[in-house]
């Protein structure tokens, strides 16, 4: 066992699994509880919280993380590693700051405009102690992955996911009632507790110096501006269906597209992993071993991804009822069709997350920024003429028509800059399947072995 987590690949893709099987599970087990306790117009608020806070961390972290992991990892001088360090928090807590100073003034407008009574102004102040602990959670998770270390990081989310899960469930088995500020809190305490964990697996790491420098300030926003910007598109563009129903139609339609949206993140489990996984050696190939080993590298993963994906597509895309109905129960069945179009869109996403996340990791960040900011544009103007005249499915059309176009898009910009063949990506789909049947044959052998002496 030592001798197989010995590998940087096996290890990494032990801990960065779990760590996103975690995330994903316990949000979809979450989602179970509070739909079961909420109402669907506190269904809708909750899941455009959620938007809006997923949309602002994973960007701010788009943009420290990466440029934090590539300069750490490629530094041996305590100073320097220092100076990064402290110079990324200094970014974080600003970012933050102008983000709580935005919910102030605009948290109240916003929550009219999308229909949610006040109840998405009241969880957005009510989380602002959670996005200063988020400052301190996010930090250390960068300097986890900079020393190329990922047990710390699975122990933060699973202990502030499984946190939240107690104090909800537990509320529920109780039958004590909650409001959307408790959730909110009951969150946040969540975040603290998940924090500490990650601080104590950080330790070895942690040099206990504050020493921003102007340099390193200018180096990381240089470095990674075109991420900030091209991860605040992206997400964006994976909640905008949301956004745009809520905008165009009601907090109870979000209800619906949101319930269709957990499921569908089951498909990312493996994706975003590999993105986690991915990034520094793609970083450290595109320098030391040139445009080959990048396509390879590029090419098997999204192989493997499609592999473990595809299954699970065709069985949601058959079964759809059946997996809302296990999920939400019988009033969210309409949800149905959203879900089967977000399959297909699921099929899709690899392969763009994988693209978008080699060009980062080999410098070639405006490349992705303009890439997601057509795709936005596109998704913009295809959603809105589909609410128009589809009503209640037009945003899951649209969506997947966009996705559609984009992956033309995709394909032909990662044909030129790195030589990508598909044939290959079916190639490496064939061969994990022979392993896996491999290891299956095997093992049921030595089981048929076990019983027969």
């Amino acid at each position: 066992m030592k001798k197989i987590f010995s590998s940087y690949w096996i290890r990494s893709a032990f801990y960065s699994i779990l760590q996103r099987f975690s995330i994903t599970l316990f949000g979809l087990v979450n989602f179970i509880v509070l739909i079961r306790s909420l109402s669907k117009p506190q269904m809708g608020a909750w899941a455009l919280f959620l938007a809006f806070t997923s949309i602002f961390e994973t960007t701010k972290t788009g943009l420290l993380k990466n440029a934090h992991i590539r300069y750490v990892s490629s530094n041996d001088d305590k100073e320097e590693r220092a100076a990064i360090a402290s110079s990324s928090l200094l970014i974080n807590g600003a970012i933050t700051l102008i983000f709580i100073l935005l919910i102030l003034l605009f948290a109240d407008w916003t929550s009219i405009r999308l229909h949610t009574d006040m109840n998405l102004s009241i969880m957005l102040k009510w989380f602002i102690p959670g996005l200063i602990i988020m400052v301190f959670f996010s930090h250390l998770e960068a300097i986890q992955q900079s020393h190329l270390d990922f047990k710390g990081v699975f122990a933060g989310y699973f202990i502030r996911q499984i946190v939240f899960f107690l104090c909800i469930s537990g509320c529920l088995i109780l039958h004590i009632p909650y409001s959307l500020k408790e959730v909110v809190l009951y969150q946040s305490f969540g975040f603290l507790l998940g924090t500490l964990a990650i601080w104590y697996y950080s330790r070895p790491y942690l040099l206990y110096r504050f020493n921003p420098t102007v340099t390193w300030i200018k180096q990381i926003l240089s470095y990674g501006k075109y991420i900030f910007a091209s991860g605040a598109i992206s997400n964006i563009f994976s909640n905008l269906d949301q956004l745009m129903t809520g905008r165009f139609m009601t907090a109870t339609v979000v209800a619906y597209y949101n319930t269709a949206l957990r499921i569908n993140t089951l498909l990312d489990i493996p994706s975003y992993a590999a993105a986690d996984i991915i990034f520094p050696k793609s970083a450290r190939a595109s320098v030391e071993e040139g445009e080959e080993k990048v396509r390879y590298l590029f090419e098997r993963m999204v192989g493997i991804l499609l592999s473990f994906s595809t299954p699970i597509a065709i069985f949601i895309i058959i079964f759809p009822k059946f997996v809302i109905w296990l999920i939400a129960g019988n009033s969210y069945l309409s949800a149905a069709p959203i879900l089967q179009l977000y399959m297909i869109t699921g099929l899709i996403r690899p392969m763009q997350n994988q693209s978008a996340n080699l060009l980062n990791s080999i410098g070639k960040q405006a490349i992705c920024f303009w890439m997601n900011t057509a795709a936005l544009a596109a998704n913009l103007l295809i959603n809105y003429a589909c609410l128009i005249y589809i009503g209640f499915y037009g945003a899951a059309v649209g969506s997947t028509l966009t996705y559609g176009l984009a992956l033309i898009a995709w394909y032909f910009l990662m044909r030129r800059i790195i030589g990508f063949d598909p044939r290959n990506i079916l190639k490496y789909m064939l061969d994990t399947y022979k392993t896996i049947y491999t290891y299956g044959m095997q093992f049921l052998r030595r089981g048929r072995g076990k019983e027969e002496s």
